[in-house]
């Protein structure tokens, strides 16, 4: 089935400078190529040395003029978030882009972080929680653009707040939903006090849809030996054209939020079919999103679990 190509035309983004979370393969990657290739300076947090080094290679392989750089970052460890924000501000370089988009996805068991919260609470919402906090300054001087990366995902089930770390009763696609409402929001609320205390940072959501990534695949560091049943269905559809985006497709949504001239406090996604892939457009916040109550409620929590401090 032939398959339409959406797309965003970038602007010069050349005095830019970028920072994208999870860009060492997937959606993460190819949000780096874009704004590389639209001349901005990119700076690869990641956790896997090798596959930060292989992703660099590839971007400049195709764009030879590409300025990118990597850090180390693992989001389920605080310590590994509070020395990118000490790096980063030791070089006193202004941000202008931070595009919060690495993730983990429903490990069969329980699993946790470094500090004993549950690894998708822990790793999607904290350590990008803690990570903006402590590159605060830098984002203010960029008057920067951040987009937090939610899900589909956050439309369903809810916060459980009698139990974050899901230590009773585990289950993974809940406690995912849970991670990504968390998420968003933070990344609403951001918005709100940022205007409130003029801090200049503009904060948007975005979500990808549904398309074949590595998040379902064989990931032995979150104890997946192989790709799930779901995961291998994604992937045959969408290489139907049937139902479900590509990379290409899914990274869109995120690319327009972290760019378009749009005020913050804003969700972008897919416009197609439930809105699992399409052309990206602005879509209603999810209803668990709605509630300011909550949002305020969960930056207290975060700020309290994570040590990380922002202005009052």
């Amino acid at each position: 089935m032939a398959r339409s190509r959406p797309g965003i035309t970038l602007g010069d983004l050349s005095g830019n400078l970028a920072v994208v979370t999870g860009a060492s393969d997937g959606i993460g990657l190819g949000l780096t190529e874009r704004l590389a290739a639209a001349g901005a300076e990119v700076v690869l947090p990641v956790r896997n040395a090798a596959k930060g080094e292989a992703a660099v290679a590839r971007i400049r392989q195709r764009h030879p003029e590409a300025v990118l750089s990597l850090r180390e970052l693992d989001l389920s460890s605080l310590d590994s978030v509070t020395a990118l924000g000490a790096t980063l501000r030791g070089e006193n370089r202004p941000i202008h882009i931070l595009v919060n988009n690495a993730g983990v996805m429903t490990p069969p068991r329980r699993r946790i972080t470094a500090e004993g919260f549950e690894l998708q609470f822990g790793s999607n919402h904290l350590g990008h929680f803690a990570l903006v906090a402590g590159l605060l300054p830098l984002l203010r001087a960029g008057r920067a653009r951040v987009t937090s990366q939610i899900s589909v995902a956050a439309n369903q089930h809810a916060i459980n707040w009698d139990d974050l770390n899901w230590e009773r009763s585990y289950r993974g696609q809940r406690a995912y939903s849970q991670s990504k409402i968390a998420f968003g929001l933070f990344g609403l609320e951001l918005d709100r006090r940022s205007r409130a205390g003029g801090w200049g940072i503009t904060s948007n959501l975005a979500h990808p849809g549904v398309a074949a990534t590595n998040l379902l695949a064989a990931r032995p560091e979150v104890g997946r030996a192989r790709a799930t049943p779901l995961a291998r269905g994604i992937r045959a559809l969408s290489r139907r054209g049937i139902l479900f985006g590509t990379v290409e497709t899914a990274l869109l949504p995120a690319l327009l939020a972290a760019t378009a001239p749009e005020a913050g406090g804003r969700l972008y996604g897919p416009g197609g079919f439930r809105h699992y892939s399409g052309a990206p457009a602005e879509q209603a916040l999810y209803s668990r999103l709605r509630s300011t109550e909550d949002a305020e409620r969960m930056w207290r929590i975060s700020e309290e679990l994570t040590g990380a401090a922002f202005p009052r």
